[in-house]
């Protein structure tokens, strides 16, 4: 990959990703109108990972639990269909950071129920497929911004929320 010097290196690492796949997780990027299927075809791989007996121990030292990943992904599920919604209705949006340490420990991610994460966590990821599934050819080029100034397309920001919830199952299974 050649190295643009307008792009930090957490924009290479986002851009390979996106373009390459991940050598870490396995991840391969497809054909974004896939993430629907991509996102529902994770739900039982979660549920199986939150059902184990050991879903609340953490494997080692800052390593979080499968149900602290497990909130995780929900609420990325979550954050990620408003910013979704905000790149089909408005210009060129910019995304209100997102801070998701603050985040697991303001919402007690450690003390949450396995099984109830599970639940909504397939909510979550049932929804925000759904609303890739609603995504129409015209509409994956349209643009939108992290708070960072990195850009995205629908197409490219489908293919990197796709790659964070695989590579978390990755992390946990």
């Amino acid at each position: 990959m050649t190295q643009d010097p307008d792009i930090t290196p957490d924009d290479r690492d986002w851009t390979y990703v996106i373009h390459d796949g991940c050598r870490e997780c396995g991840f391969v990027p497809q054909n974004p109108e896939t993430t629907g299927d991509r996102l529902r075809a994770a739900i039982p791989l979660w549920r199986e990972a939150l059902a184990d007996e050991s879903a609340m121990r953490r494997p080692g030292p800052g390593v979080w639990s499968a149900a602290e990943y497990g909130c995780h992904v929900r609420d990325a599920s979550r954050i990620f269909r408003e910013r979704l919604e905000l790149m089909l209705t408005v210009d060129d949006p910019v995304f209100a950071n997102w801070d998701q340490d603050a985040t697991a420990m303001d919402e007690g991610y450690a003390r949450q129920h396995p099984d109830v994460v599970a639940t909504e966590l397939e909510e979550q990821l049932s929804r925000t497929a759904a609303a890739f599934d609603a995504v129409a050819p015209e509409q994956w080029t349209r643009p939108g911004r992290r708070s960072n100034g990195s850009a995205f397309t629908v197409a490219t920001f489908a293919v990197y929320f796709l790659h964070d919830i695989e590579h978390h199952v990755h992390d946990v299974t």
